[in-house]
């Protein structure tokens, strides 16, 4: 059955769209829709999700498609009749809250995954999309949809909206939405000593921007707090959820495309990666190690996310010195103290049995089955299909353990905890203790192989004459982040699907000033060759030099990238806006969908404006904070022979060409040395040093702003509520820095006080 869809290509076709943009109409058939149209729809089906669908043209569709009756329309039949079986019993009604961590959730949104991977063309997984976004839960379709997107071909080169922008309650506090629901309810009616007070200010194009007050600490509960603004920020958050987008725990191997390449090593080097960044940043507040966690001990440092999701329920909060193990856990933690003790056995006996068959474990390239066995699951085969899998999921137990067991539950309707959702996970501090545990096995397994060889480190000919690094400074810059979608359409709003009030959060973050790093190397040869930057630092918390076997750890990798060297003297120079695998700042949806609407070429977004969209670690988080008085860092480069792996298309590097598909993850892996190389292994010293390495000393000083409440408004809005502690009592108005009833001159500018 043909359906004919209406393409609205107008900005206000996004709920959060501007009014006085016009629309336009333009017709065309499913099946013949290039990638503009393609992206446009998209868009809607992933717009106001918690709301009832307000396209015409989705609802039509959704109605009218039978998936019953239409089979034949995907490559996989026996997904459908899955699908349908489990659709007869029932999903996850609407409305309700979804994790991964539940058994049957999981089941499900695989289920649903399978079904608009498998359709057999584009007609057929807009249809599959439409229907699933009138009929089943919200969480599970957004899940779904977004890792369908990702991976099907004909999906590439489709931006989708930033996981903060689809469902703002994982990542704004719930004061802010709530502030934001008093406004919908009063429309708009603003109290100017209130709007002063809370920080709240609405612009001449009736924005409503209300600030999030990073310095409140009500909900501070230790010192793991000084860290927030690292943990809790959108854009590593973004990245985080993105990543187990593309490389989901429980997708198997036939699913994945020809990209996924070494994708448990990958998977276990970016939490390495993110472990060492989050050290970093510790050590820039005057913390200590990533405390070891012990399953027998109570957890020492709490958290309190102050978050409430769409259907009021509060992500719930664990104080500190929680304990443990009670009646309820003590199964789940024998569980993964097995798995962890079975785990640990392999690697030192150089192998594992599962179900009769031996895998080895004792090569550089075991690592995936490693990688595997931890993260994810060992897939049956044709000899052990008739058998039950030896693991589990052990993240998924960890996290069980340490929150509300959702694992071993047998609800159906839970209350997740933030490790439960990989858009929060980031910001509670023990998940970097349970990744800690994990790590370990990586650790454990890299230390039975040898050391690096002087022939594995020395490039002959190749000599780093200078490293020239510039100043390194950071600061606290503000953000706006549309928050729209947290709060309810009316019914007039839904109609003409745009809202008449738009809600942004304006959030504090870390940048740091653009700087560049200059090489000069010398070759007696032209060569092709990988240059490797990594970012370690040089004492720990209390100013001890750092033994490097110990402190290989904790070194980030900046930057890592393929260059040609020419005979005699290169000079390379690298922007830190230009290193490798970078996402500046997300484009608005709101403007996404205006840029698009402008244009008639997609792709060429894709080379300036859309760079790593989904892929890329957010630039401004490149350096830690650093301290007022300087950090010492240290920066490490080494330039090493280029060997290309086999049957790999080197034109996905080239910036400039026209391709849907750009956002290839990792440079490294086009080289056949390990992620991480060479401080992956144990260092001998007497061997490691050559010429073509480099170590250079830097300093990262942090860059204080008068007040941190300055408003980009130009007045002083919000208090400082770390004035508080430093206001001397001298009269009755103890309270007068954070009164409501102050005076406010609405006039003053801040250059003039």
């Amino acid at each position: 059955m043909k359906v004919v869809l209406c393409f609205v290509l107008g900005f206000a076709a996004l709920a959060a769209a501007r009014p006085d943009v016009a629309e336009t109409t333009l017709l065309g058939k499913v099946d013949t829709v290039d990638i503009k149209q393609k992206q446009f729809f998209i868009l809607k089906l992933l717009n106001n999700i918690m709301g009832p669908v307000m396209y015409k043209e989705i609802e039509d569709i959704g109605k009218n498609f039978k998936i019953e009756d239409n089979v034949d329309l995907y490559t996989k039949q026996v997904v459908v009749k899955t699908f349908l079986d489990n659709w007869k019993v029932g999903f996850l009604p609407r409305g309700e809250v979804f994790t991964l961590h539940i058994d049957r959730q999981l089941k499900e949104v695989v289920t649903i995954f399978h079904m608009l991977y498998y359709a057999k063309d584009f007609t057929t997984f807009i249809k599959t999309a439409c229907w699933m976004r009138l009929y089943l839960n919200e969480g599970m379709f957004v899940y779904a949809f977004t890792v369908a997107v990702r991976h099907r071909d004909d999906c590439k080169g489709i931006i989708l909206p930033p996981p903060y922008e689809i469902y703002p309650y994982y990542f704004v506090r719930a004061d802010v939405i709530q502030k934001a629901y008093l406004l919908k309810m009063k429309r708009g009616l603003l109290d100017n000593h209130l709007t002063d007070f809370y920080g709240i200010k609405k612009t001449d194009k009736d924005v409503y921007i209300i600030d999030e007050n990073i310095f409140d600490r009500r909900v501070f509960l230790n010192d793991e707090d000084r860290i927030r603004y690292f943990t809790e920020d959108i854009g590593l958050n973004t990245y985080y959820y993105y990543f187990h987008v593309d490389y989901p725990f429980w997708m198997k191997s036939d699913v994945t495309n020809k990209f996924m390449v070494r994708r448990w090593e990958l998977t276990f080097y970016v939490y390495q990666q993110i472990l060492a960044r989050y050290y970093l940043e510790r050590l820039s507040n005057g913390l200590g190690d990533i405390t070891d966690l012990s399953w027998h001990k109570p957890i020492r440092k709490g958290y309190w996310p102050w978050m409430i999701l769409h259907n009021g329920v509060q992500l719930p909060v664990r104080f500190n010195n929680q304990q443990f193990i009670d009646n309820n856990d003590i199964g789940v933690v024998n569980i993964v103290k097995d798995y962890e003790k079975i785990i640990t056995e392999a690697i030192i006996k150089g192998f594992i049995e599962i179900n009769g068959v031996r895998i080895e474990l004792t090569k550089a390239a075991d690592i995936e089955v490693l990688g595997k066995l931890v993260y994810g699951t060992i897939e049956k085969t044709d000899l052990t299909k008739l058998q039950v899998h030896a693991y589990r999921y052990l993240l998924i137990l960890m996290k069980a353990v340490v929150g509300l067991n959702t694992w071993a539950s047998d609800k159906y309707f839970v209350v997740p905890s933030v490790l439960d959702s990989y858009q929060t996970a980031l910001r509670d501090p023990v998940f970097y203790q349970l990744q800690k545990r994990l790590v370990h096995f990586l650790i454990l397994f890299k230390n039975r192989l040898p050391s690096y060889t002087r022939e594995d480190l020395y490039f002959p000919g190749v000599k780093i004459d200078n490293v020239v690094v510039d100043k390194l400074v950071t600061y606290f810059d503000d953000y706006f982040m549309d928050m729209t979608n947290a709060v309810t359409f009316t019914e007039d709003e839904l109609k003409k699907s745009s809202s008449d009030m738009i809600f942004f959060v304006r959030k504090r973050r870390l940048n740091h000033q653009p700087f560049k790093v200059t090489f000069d190397v010398l070759s007696d040869k032209t060569v092709d060759s990988v240059v490797r930057v990594f970012m370690g630092p040089k004492e720990d918390h209390l100013g001890r030099l750092i033994d490097i076997n110990k402190n290989r750890m904790n070194f980030v990798e900046l930057d890592t990238f393929l260059y040609k060297l020419t005979t005699g003297k290169n000079t390379i120079v690298r922007n830190s806006f230009d290193m490798h695998n970078l996402v500046r700042d997300r484009t608005m949806t709101r403007d996404l969908w205006k840029k698009i609407d402008g244009i008639t070429d997609v792709r060429d977004l894709f080379m300036k404006d859309l760079r790593n969209y989904h892929t890329g670690f957010p630039t401004r988080l490149l350096l830690p904070k650093g301290r007022i008085g300087g950090m010492k860092m240290m920066f490490y480069v080494i330039i090493t022979p280029l060997k290309m792996v086999d049957n790999i298309d080197t034109a996905i590097l080239d910036t400039h060409r026209k391709d849907l598909f750009v956002d290839f993850r990792s440079t490294v892996l086009l080289d056949k040395m390990p992620l991480g190389f060479p401080f992956d292994r144990h260092i001998d010293t007497t061997k490691f040093f050559t010429t073509n390495m480099k170590f250079v000393d830097v300093i990262i000083f942090h860059k204080p702003q008068v007040s941190d409440m300055w408003t980009r408004w130009n007045r002083y809005v919000l208090r400082n509520y770390d004035l508080l502690d430093k206001t001397p009592v001298v009269n009755d108005n103890y309270f007068i820095d954070v009164d409501v009833n102050a005076k406010v001159d609405r006039d003053v500018n801040i250059f003039d006080i």
